[in-house]
């Protein structure tokens, strides 16, 4: 039961033995139009592009069950980022491939409150275990993120992954100045609104939350 996911879990984070903590409340989700991830759509006029330097998204996905204190929680890491934000017009596209996403991370670990630190093989076999079994990464390495701008401190975001796409309300805090832009924010998704099973082991005994909590930190230039 070790190895479990890698100790328990999908895309990732928290606390490896203690009680989760409350997150950000979950966000009303719709469909919205399929679009591919592998492509990022062209935008005009005066863009920004995300510097991938400075820009961060990370993903908690926290143990449930019976039996959840056997396991642990994980944080996955984005930080190839790649896409444009077009401040004119209140839009932004961005993707990150998930064979590039990292896997607690010490220091985000620490961020995050988390106490310990899962062994290197606890934290092989969660990644081995969401990119190939959980989210199919061969077959869907892509997630992408489309955005409008929507009421003051909210924005569209139209996420595609596993195939599917989805369509979220999410409050962001957005920053210009110095030719750049930063734009920051948390919201709760579902894995099971993009058709995803959680992983699971004795019978639900020991399994993976369907929400995962997004924060994302981006810097364009």
């Amino acid at each position: 039961m070790k190895k479990i996911y890698g100790c328990i879990l999908v895309p990732v984070l928290l606390a490896a033995c203690s009680q989760p903590a409350p997150g950000p409340a979950a966000l009303h989700v719709q469909a919205a139009p399929a679009s591919p991830a592998a492509a990022l759509p062209r935008l005009h006029g005066e863009v920004l592009r995300i510097d991938p330097a400075a820009s961060l998204i990370t993903i908690v996905v926290r143990r449930g069950g019976r039996f959840a204190l056997l396991g642990h929680d994980h944080v996955l890491a984005a930080r190839a980022i790649e896409g444009e934000i077009m401040p004119g017009s209140g839009r932004a596209a961005l993707r990150f491939r998930l064979d590039q996403l990292t896997v607690d991370e010490a220091a985000l670990r620490s961020a995050a409150g988390l106490a310990s630190q899962p062994s290197a093989d606890a934290v092989a076999g969660t990644r081995d275990n969401m990119l190939r079994k959980v989210v199919e990464a061969e077959r869907y390495p892509w997630v992408a993120v489309a955005v409008e701008a929507a009421a003051p401190g909210m924005v569209n975001a139209d996420i595609s992954l596993h195939g599917q796409t989805r369509r979220y309300a999410v409050p962001a805090a957005i920053g210009a100045g110095s030719g750049g832009m930063a734009v920051s924010g948390a919201f709760v998704l579902k894995q099971s609104d993009f058709g995803i099973v959680p992983f699971s082991v004795l019978g639900g005994a020991l399994q993976v939350q369907d929400a995962m909590e997004l924060r994302f930190d981006l810097r364009a230039r």
